[in-house]
């Protein structure tokens, strides 16, 4: 995958605990409580090429920083464990409803 391809499709890589690269697509951000979080899925070489039942999703929350060069940057970050089941439960009612205007459109 190109880095424009990365940059176009809103990709962000991570790397695991055990040092394994991780590239992952933004699927949607969202706030809950004031804060900004993301729900991310596996980045494909081919996005057309779609299982997304499949996929393991991811949720993150985003800090915003200005860096040393006065450019805004976002982190990603793995939200407080006490909030995932309320996160959890807003991302599968934002899909669903993504799911029901695609049917509604059909």
């Amino acid at each position: 995958m190109t880095p424009e391809m990365m940059e176009e499709r809103d990709v962000v890589e991570f790397v695991d605990d055990e040092g394994n690269t991780l590239l992952l697509e933004v699927m949607d951000y969202f706030f809950y409580n004031g804060e900004e979080f993301a729900a991310l899925c596996d980045a494909k070489e081919d996005p057309s090429d779609d299982d997304a039942d499949d996929d393991a999703v991811y949720i993150m929350k985003i800090n915003t920083f200005t860096d040393e060069n006065g450019e805004e940057m976002e982190e990603f970050v793995p939200p407080a464990e006490e909030l995932m089941e309320k996160l959890i439960s807003v991302v599968r009612t934002r899909f669903m409803d993504e799911d029901v205007d695609d049917e509604d459109e059909e």
